[in-house]
């Protein structure tokens, strides 16, 4: 065994109420088996992250996590019908120019979320030029 094989790296995303950050994730279907009053091992699956309870809105703001899922539409569909709920704002999903369908979504805190499947690879020779300022497809 390789003795500097790394086995799990895990993002602390901020919350600034923890209370109602555990209740929304929870509800976005995280499972939440171990919190104590600072901090909560949240995880989906084989996917975890480590809520901390941490109310500072420009790091809120400022962090960004990203999920890849299997069908990010049903993800889609869950947030929008927690957005009146829980005060979360949530974006229209769109396919991207880089093989991604996915969309955004902001959680209690602030914290951007963009949650993504895969789309089917493009036929060799057939991918889109990307504009290199922008992102988006080049004519």
């Amino acid at each position: 065994m390789d003795p500097l094989q790394a086995l799990e790296i895990k993002a602390f995303v901020p919350a600034r109420d923890f209370a109602l950050a555990q209740r929304f994730y929870r509800s976005l279907g995280f499972e939440i088996p171990w919190h104590d009053e600072h901090l909560a091992y949240v995880r989906h699956g084989s996917t975890s992250f480590l809520l901390q309870h941490y109310d500072e809105p420009a790091f809120c703001a400022s962090f960004q996590m990203h999920l890849l899922v299997s069908d990010a539409d049903a993800w889609y569909a869950r947030a929008r019908a927690l957005a009146a709920e829980f005060g979360v704002a949530v974006g229209e999903p769109a396919d991207r120019p880089w093989a991604m369908r996915d969309f955004t979504l902001l959680d209690p805190s602030g914290v951007l979320w963009r949650i993504a499947h895969h789309l089917p690879k493009a036929p060799q020779g057939s991918e889109p030029r990307l504009d290199g300022r922008t992102g988006e497809s080049a004519p």
